[in-house]
């Protein structure tokens, strides 16, 4: 990627503004895209692609980077590029497993296709040394590089409340969906297909999937503005923010690491959440949406055990 050198204004110190001209600007100002619901559809209809399920990222994740193909005792192998690691000098680079490796992609493929893995757990068994560990981190690292780029680009959204609306959020002016929910699932169930048709978001060739509905935090907020409303969802959709999403296994975003414990105390809440009992007293009922805190990697493709066997 090029970088593009910004230029320090006239006040900035010499030495902080040598550092400061390294700044590629304009890859910071795609990255932190944000705009209206409106724009985002015309994204959308620009490249269906950002719509992907997690399966389905991954697997063309891996795909960009190439492949070879090869015959070893009469059998065609393949042998993917992205698991040579050479962006990072071969550092993580797997040699030897190229028949498990085709099968790991393989259920990666079914997965992307809805062929019924996607409702699946994916386990990595074998025994110490088996690399196992080595491709759940090269995954990791792959698709936090692969969201930073025009082809790996996904969005999320916000709430942006008015003063008068804001105790429906809790009384906060904005409110970040907790599980990083695409936004074109705003549109009614009832409603979406026809509606993706009519906008002209997906072919017969590359059809775009938007299944189930928003999470609970966001349904509720959903539900109270309609009808505030009156059902005017053209009215709702006003209050979203969509915005870019970067994938960081550092800040849980897209990514999660748990540690294993012993399984009378290994706590499920790493992953699925927990409630913050804080707001118990203001919402009245650990039942309503507000109250839960999403701690887990909200649209996690893989979440990985510290030795990295579970995706």
């Amino acid at each position: 990627m090029a970088v593009t050198e910004s230029k320090p204004s006239s006040d900035t110190p010499p030495l902080i503004g040598k550092i400061a001209a390294l700044q590629n600007q304009k890859e910071y100002a795609e990255l932190n895209w944000s705009g209206t619901f409106e724009e985002y559809l015309g994204i959308c209809r620009k490249n269906p692609a950002i719509t992907r399920t997690a399966f389905q990222r991954v697997y063309d994740m891996v795909l960009s980077y190439g492949q070879e193909e090869y015959i070893d005792n009469k059998k065609r192998l393949i042998r993917y590029n992205f698991f040579k690691d050479e962006h990072h000098g071969g550092r993580d680079a797997i040699y030897g497993l190229d028949i498990p490796l085709m099968r790991f992609v393989s259920v990666l493929q079914s997965a992307a296709q809805r062929y019924g893995t996607e409702r699946r757990v994916v386990l990595l068994h074998g025994p110490v040394g088996s690399s196992k560990s080595t491709i759940a981190r090269l995954v990791k690292r792959g698709l936090e590089e692969y969201s930073r780029t025009p082809e790996g680009a996904l969005y999320t959204f916000d709430w942006v409340l008015p003063e008068n609306l804001s105790h429906i959020a809790g009384g906060a002016p904005e409110f970040h969906c907790p599980m990083h929910e695409e936004p074109l699932r705003m549109i009614p169930r009832e409603n979406r297909d026809r509606a993706l048709l009519e906008l002209g978001i997906g072919s017969a060739q590359k059809p775009v999937f938007i299944e189930g509905d928003l999470d609970p935090a966001c349904r509720m907020i959903f539900r109270e503005l309609m009808a505030h409303y009156k059902g005017n969802w053209g009215e709702v959709v006003k209050h979203v923010r969509v915005r870019r999403m970067v994938f960081s296994e550092q800040d849980r975003v897209g990514i999660g690491t748990f540690q294993p414990k012993d399984e009378k105390n290994q706590d499920s809440t790493e992953l699925t959440g927990d409630i913050n009992y804080r707001k118990i007293a203001e919402f009245g009922s650990d039942s309503d949406p507000p109250p839960s805190t999403s701690t887990a990697s909200s649209t996690s493709p893989i979440a990985a055990s510290s030795n990295s066997s579970r995706c």
